[in-house]
């Protein structure tokens, strides 16, 4: 399916290594490679993560890193460009310095420096990148502790999400994830829909994720289809988030297993994303 959707226009292939899982690299690496395109990562889940032995973001030109509140470490907002290619680095410091050869300049490769090109300010602060390091020293002790909550709902939840026809999370066995979230896939919609509510009348929250790429408004606006991709809009009506934090205490995570293991779904009729 990828590769029939290469055209002329096509300058790169962007796999999203969605809730720290790695995207097929070989076959994704082959095609881009017969066709002569770029594949940029988006490991904004990754971080830490590996496909076949080799670390998720090291497989395409570029990589992007996210330190959004949500991710394995944080500093509230922010990210990082992972560059596997040479020849792409003078160019990114140049956008990355509001368009400045500001970077040569303290480099002492050149005597002053200018605006040499298009860019922006995108550098972090010392102090930003001062609570990333920090996370970084822990970085072994914070992946222990996610695949603990990662390991727990997932035995926990086992048998009960079998009972009800709920999809658990699926890590190929080639695949070591970086323990970024823990996801339900709901049989419909109306069942996510009374999930979602059974957890917020007891003050758990749980949320559905993104609108598809595809259908959001400006995909829309620059001449996608709501419908181009069925599968993604079927999974994404029945895709839920649980709670999963690095601070999450063993008694927070019993409640809501506790409480998740109480929701029977009711009757519904058939309708969008029924099946599995």
């Amino acid at each position: 399916l990828l590769e029939s959707l290469i055209t002329q226009r096509t300058r790169a292939i962007v796999p999203v290594h969605y809730a720290g899982v790695g995207c097929e690299m070989d076959n994704i690496m082959a095609i881009a490679n017969r066709h002569g395109v770029a594949v940029i990562e988006d490991n904004a889940h990754g971080l830490f993560g590996s496909y076949r032995g080799k670390k998720l973001g090291t497989f395409g030109s570029m990589s992007t890193l996210s330190f959004h509140e949500t991710k394995n470490i944080s500093s509230g907002e922010g990210g990082a460009l992972v560059i596997n290619d040479a020849s792409l680095v003078e160019r990114a410091e140049i956008i990355r310095e509001k368009g400045t050869n500001r970077s040569t300049f303290l480099r002492g490769q050149v005597d002053k420096y200018t605006w040499v090109d298009a860019g922006s300010s995108f550098l972090m602060s010392d102090l930003l990148a001062a609570v990333l390091l920090a996370q970084l020293e822990r970085a072994s002790q914070i992946q222990k502790r996610r695949r603990e909550i990662w390991d727990r709902y997932h035995e926990s939840l086992l048998s009960w999400s079998s009972q009800h026809g709920i999809r658990m999370p699926y890590v190929p066995a080639y695949c070591d994830q970086a323990y970024h979230m823990f996801y339900l896939l709901m049989p419909s919609l109306d069942t996510r829909t009374q999930f979602i509510a059974h957890l917020r009348d007891r003050q758990i929250m749980a949320v559905f994720h993104y609108v598809p790429l595809h259908s959001a408004p400006m995909s829309v606006t620059l001449g996608s289809d709501v419908n181009d991709c069925p599968v993604t809009n079927d999974v994404s009506a029945r895709l839920v988030r649980l709670p999963f934090f690095s601070g999450m205490s063993d008694q927070e995570l019993d409640r809501v297993i506790e409480t998740i293991v109480t929701f029977e779904p009711a009757a519904t009729t058939v309708g969008l994303g029924a099946h599995s």
